[in-house]
């Protein structure tokens, strides 16, 4: 049986900041920049407690909130940090599956240490991570990352919460299917529609029930309802594309994704750079609140030279893309292609 931890860092950006402004600790706090159609990074707990969240607008924000405290997001700071937390994580397992900057699943079944508790390994993790960053993180500890997912969010913040495998059943019948990763608002009404609203629903029905309404994905969810999910800890290598994507909880459109953009080119460049490869490819993904995928790609003579580079031709394929004002989106990514062996092109022009 496996042994897979789940660790999100508790509203990471504003906590970041906060360390170095513990005056705003108890007030409420946004990471968002100052575009006139700006959306919320992050949100502090206090923040949250008058409804504000990630990929709300400010507009909506101050209303909810007109004292609320704006801070402009540093994602350099935050990626320093995220390094940090990882090499953390390093002391303990080579699995090591990052989602985002601020949560990564690990495989500790054969851990470094040597420990036989899985709690044990979250626990130290977790103190390891106050210790050296001052932060602090839930975990969920489970047999699997479907269900580690769900933990880690179950005694937030600061907390940890423990499926073990008999308790797998009794944990998730009852649980509302807006808890399964992937389920948005568009899949839980249709599910709603379908009279389907728990786990527990979900395991009255046929398999084949569910992939006739909604294709392959209704395989994951006859699998999710059992607890099964055999998807292994995928550790980086080395692939055909360097992406990165992000999903937000509600549908944005195009305007309010722009300052989501920038952090996903950031991360895919970095990732560029730390591998010392080179693209000469770029692609961009839309994924509608329908779950229509919108995608566009381009391939230029010479490799990207920089970031900018980078971010010059995502604005490019966007344009070109012509995308209705009125379309929402529920994911946007990023990727680069055609990746060779860095060689010196830094006096070519992409343009």
């Amino acid at each position: 049986m496996r042994k897979i931890i789940h660790i999100d860092m508790d509203a990471f950006y504003a906590s970041v900041e906060l360390r170095e402004r513990p005056d705003l600790k108890h007030l409420p706090v946004v990471i968002a920049s100052h575009h006139p159609r700006a959306v919320i990074a992050a949100a502090s707990y206090p923040a949250r407690e008058f409804g504000l969240r990630s990929a709300m607008s400010m507009s909506q924000a101050k209303k909810l909130c007109p004292h609320v405290v704006v801070i402009e997001p540093n994602f350099e700071k935050y990626r320093e940090v995220s390094a940090q937390i990882h090499q953390i994580f390093q002391q303990y397992t080579v699995l090591i599956e990052p989602l985002s900057l601020d949560e990564a699943y690990l495989d500790v079944t054969e851990n470094l240490q040597n420990i036989p508790s899985a709690t044990e390994v979250a626990e130290r993790i977790r103190a390891d991570i106050v210790k050296h960053t001052g932060l602090t993180a839930s975990a969920g500890v489970a047999p699997n990352k479907f269900l580690a997912k769900i933990a880690s969010d179950w005694h937030k913040p600061n907390g940890i919460c423990i499926i073990k495998p008999r308790q797998v059943q009794h944990f998730i019948y009852d649980l509302p299917l807006k808890k399964i990763p992937g389920v948005g608002k568009v899949t839980q009404e249709k599910l709603k529609n379908l009279n389907l609203q728990t786990l527990g629903d979900l395991q009255q029905v046929e398999e084949i029930f569910l992939i006739q309404h909604f294709g392959k994905y209704g395989k994951q969810l006859f699998l999710y309802a059992q607890g099964i999910d055999e998807r292994p800890v995928q550790v980086e290598r080395q692939r055909q594309q360097i992406s990165n994507e992000t999903t937000f909880d509600d549908d944005l459109t195009l305007a309010q994704c722009l300052p989501y953009w920038e952090s996903l080119i950031a991360r895919v460049w970095q990732s560029l750079v730390k591998k010392q490869i080179q693209a000469r490819g770029v692609t961009v993904k839309l994924k509608l609140k329908n779950f229509q995928v919108l995608q566009h790609s381009k391939s230029f003579k010479h490799a990207l030279n920089s970031q900018q580079d980078m971010q010059k031709a995502v604005h490019i394929l966007l344009s070109e893309m012509q995308i209705p004002e009125h379309f929402q989106f529920r994911l946007i990514g990023v990727g680069l292609y055609q990746l060779s062996e860095q060689q010196d092109e830094s006096q070519l022009s992409l343009w």
